[in-house]
């Protein structure tokens, strides 16, 4: 695959299917409600950091696939459902994007039986490949709370260099808890240097 040669101009390409060697990125469809309910969108520990609270259904996680399987036609949004053996076992997705400055925040929640096996360091440094070789994109950004290091870790795996701590910063929706968040970027000619 070509480097991007940048030029100020990025080729929305949306969330193609994107494979690794052991994981299939692609976009989430309505009939993955059930797998995602179970592995993880009803668990307390996989959304204790995240920003939105466990779902209460399977029917709750239904209806937000069939905004996603809407949302996935369009060129601009990249988010992809991430397929470990057959099995659906996590997210990982832009949840914001700066199209003037050309740049993006990452997320991603895994399925807890899943943790510790590399799978969302391999997941995020396709989507990087992807966003600075194809799309185009001039920085990755990424945060994750201070009792959450583990996130961190995966970040730092794929070349997310630390810019900064905000104190007390985020209020945890499981707990009502304040809680510090890192923050951390990789530009397009980091991620071309490690390669």
């Amino acid at each position: 695959m070509r480097k991007f040669d940048g030029g100020g101009i990025m080729r929305h390409c949306g969330s193609k299917i994107l494979k690794t060697e052991r994981l299939t990125l692609r976009p989430f469809r309505v009939k993955d409600a059930e797998a995602m309910f179970e592995n993880w969108a009803q668990d307390k520990e996989v959304t204790k950091y995240l920003t939105w609270t466990p779902h209460k259904s399977a029917e709750e996680t239904r209806e937000l696939l069939t905004l996603w399987e809407e949302e996935s036609k369009s060129p601009n949004v990249y988010h992809w459902a991430i397929e470990f053996e057959g099995e659906t076992v996590g997210d990982i997705s832009l949840v914001s994007v700066d199209e003037k400055n050309e740049k993006a925040i990452v997320g991603y929640c895994l399925s807890r039986k899943h943790w510790r096996k590399g799978i969302m360091p391999e997941a995020l440094e396709e989507v990087l490949r992807y966003l600075f070789a194809e799309v185009g994109f001039q920085r990755i950004e990424s945060s994750h709370a201070v009792p959450n290091p583990a996130s961190g870790r995966v970040m730092e795996k794929c070349g997310l260099l630390y810019e900064g701590t905000f104190r007390k910063s985020f209020r945890l929706l499981s707990t009502g808890e304040w809680v510090d968040i890192v923050h951390r970027a990789i530009l397009r000619e980091d991620y071309f240097a490690r390669k």
